[in-house]
């Protein structure tokens, strides 16, 4: 009788810890109840870049991937040149290799492999697509930035879930409402344009940073550039994060 007491207790056991393991959706492998944080790239694929600043973003792209917690949403966008207007290269939730699940409940072999053929792979094919950037008429970064925020963090509205935003860009905003080109990047001259109602965005709750790419074609500095956007974000009622300027010059 206690042989059968343990046994049946053991197995009631695994049954609750495996139970307890997060349940995924087939396709996207997120959490059925949703993911447990929101996290988007938007790659400016407008303009191509230096080796050097292509080196630095990737390196820190697979650093940032690499922090995406079990159960993160990864959305990542290369930006057009039509205002609101994305391609998107990659959706899934990072469902954790095989030594995140118990040998005991689950298959570590068979996550192992979901995890690299749905999210690992498809984002090395990424990595390599950073570099296909050709010269564009326009950079409607803010149109991007409006458009990720209602189609991708509005979806999800779990109190206190981190949303993170990375823009890799130079962020030189040039559309036919407003240009920095032509305009430079005072802030009041922005204030003033017709972009500042359009590309209106609330970034409430939503982490924001800039990987800054240097270019030598423009008559402002990129310290003064990054407190614009600093200033937009602010004032759009997002959170800045520290914002690095890429290596090289392009």
């Amino acid at each position: 009788m206690l042989a059968s007491v343990v046994l049946i207790g053991g197995l009631g056991y695994l049954y609750a810890r495996a139970n307890s393991q997060a349940k995924l959706d087939k396709q996207t492998l997120c959490p059925i109840d949703g993911p447990i944080a929101v996290n988007a790239f938007l790659i400016d694929t407008t303009d191509p870049i230096s080796r050097t600043t292509l080196i630095d973003v990737k390196n820190k792209f697979s650093k940032a991937v690499s922090a995406i917690p079990v159960g993160g949403l990864l959305e990542i966008y290369g930006l057009t040149e039509k205002p609101g207007e994305l391609v998107k290269m990659f959706e899934g939730c990072n469902p954790g290799d095989g030594s995140t699940v118990d040998q005991w409940t689950n298959n570590p072999a068979r996550r192992q492999r979901q995890w690299e053929e749905a999210f690992s792979k498809p984002l090395d094919e990424v990595s390599g697509k950073i570099s296909d950037g050709q010269a564009g008429n326009a950079s409607p970064i803010m149109a991007a930035i409006q458009n990720i925020k209602l189609s991708v963090f509005d979806r999800f509205d779990k109190p206190g879930m981190p949303k993170q935003l990375i823009v890799a860009s130079d962020m030189i905003e040039h559309t036919s409402l407003y240009s920095q080109y032509k305009s430079g990047i005072a802030y009041d001259t922005y204030a003033d344009s017709a972009a500042n109602a359009e590309y209106r965005t609330s970034l409430d709750g939503i982490d924001v940073a800039v990987w800054y790419v240097d270019r030598e074609a423009k008559a402002f500095s990129g310290r003064d550039h990054l407190e614009f956007w600093a200033e937009w974000i602010q004032r759009s009622h997002g959170n800045m994060l520290p914002s690095p300027r890429l290596e090289g010059v392009n």
